[in-house]
C-alpha cells in the first residue's frame, strides 16, 4: 500500500487518540450556581410571566411597526409580507405569507407569541426585539393584511378616484 494512503488512513485514529469520552470532567465547576444564572434579554418576557397587554391603536405604534418590520422581518417576509423576502430568494425556506387566510384569521395575539417563541423555521425573536416592538409589529401586519385585502366601497369617492 501507499505510504501516503497509509498516513492518512491512520491520521483518523491520531486524532481520535486525543478524544476521551468526557466522563473525567469537573462537572461541579461545569454546573454551578453562578453558571447556572443567565440574565435574561432586555425587555424580554420569561416563560412564566404574562405578556404586556395589547397597546391602544395609534399612529405611533404602527409607525414604530412598520420600522421594526423594515429591520427584522423583510428579509425573510418581504415589504407586503408575502413570504418572498432576500433571504428566500437566496435560497432558503419561504415563510408563510401574512396574506394567507389563516394568518388573516388569527388573532394579533399569535402573531406576537409567533415574535416571542419562534414557530417552524422561525426562531425566537424575544432577545432581539422588546415586548411592546412586538406588539408594533403585530399591528402593523394587520395594517399589512387589511391594505391587501380592503374593498374598495370602504373607500372614499377621493380615494378611489385616486387609485384609476
Amino acid at each position: 500500500m501507499n505510504r501516503g494512503i497509509a498516513s492518512l488512513l491512520l491520521l483518523p485514529l491520531v486524532l481520535l487518540a486525543g478524544c476521551d469520552d468526557m466522563s473525567k470532567q469537573n462537572k461541579a465547576a461545569r454546573y454551578s450556581p453562578e453558571a447556572a444564572k443567565v440574565r435574561p434579554a432586555r425587555d424580554t418576557v420569561q416563560w412564566h410571566q404574562t405578556p404586556p397587554q395589547t397597546p391602544p391603536l395609534s399612529l405611533a405604534l404602527l409607525q414604530r411597526g412598520r420600522e421594526r418590520f423594515h429591520i427584522f422581518c423583510t428579509p425573510c417576509h418581504s415589504e407586503l409580507g408575502e413570504g418572498n423576502g432576500m433571504v428566500v430568494q437566496r435560497g432558503f425556506p419561504r415563510p408563510p405569507s401574512y396574506l394567507d387566510e389563516r394568518l388573516i384569521k388569527a388573532p394579533t395575539q399569535h402573531l406576537y407569541d409567533v415574535m416571542t417563541q419562534g414557530y417552524g423555521a422561525m426562531y425566537s425573536f424575544a432577545g432581539r426585539i422588546a415586548p411592546a416592538d412586538r406588539w408594533a409589529i403585530a399591528a402593523y401586519i394587520r395594517a399589512l393584511q387589511l391594505s391587501q385585502h380592503a374593498p374598495a366601497a370602504d373607500l372614499s369617492p377621493a380615494q378611489r378616484q385616486a387609485l384609476r
